[in-house]
């Protein structure tokens, strides 16, 4: 199961970032999780949201180039290796990954964002192999 990301991106300069945290308050959307790289001239802003959708349009609405991403969400549990053994399911099957991220999940385990180069064949390994994925209504309704 898939997961939206919001990707946005921003100009690098003061003041930016808080707009786009300013747009998603004021429209009652809550942040759950976010990535934040930089180039001397942007920002790629990458954010996992209460209500994507919508967050993207008033986005949008604003002056913001934003756009979804589907992304998967894996829980991994507190032990040595673990993220390791995740990698070595989607490097056997293939799978390159773009980039990562952590999601928090307001218990004992982390949860960690992906981005592979099939996110097909990812979903389908990691369903294969023993780690859980998060549902969408579970990652939406984090910290709320």
């Amino acid at each position: 199961m898939f997961i939206k990301q919001i990707t946005v991106f921003i100009e690098n300069r003061a003041g930016r970032l808080e707009q786009v945290t300013q747009v998603l308050k004021e429209n009652n959307i809550n942040i759950v999780s976010l990535s934040l790289a930089d180039t001397s001239d942007y920002g790629l802003l990458r954010l996992i949201v209460s209500n994507p959708d919508k967050a993207v349009t008033v986005l949008k609405e604003s002056g913001f180039s934003a756009m979804i991403t589907n992304v998967i969400a894996v829980k991994l549990t507190q032990h040595v290796g673990k993220l390791g053994e995740l990698l070595s399911i989607l490097s056997s099957a293939g799978v390159n990954v773009e980039y990562m991220y952590g999601l928090t999940t307001g218990d004992e385990n982390a949860s960690i964002v992906i981005k592979t180069g099939d996110q097909k064949k990812a979903l389908d390994a990691i369903t294969e192999s023993s780690f859980e994925l998060l549902s969408t209504e579970e990652t939406y309704a984090m910290n709320d």
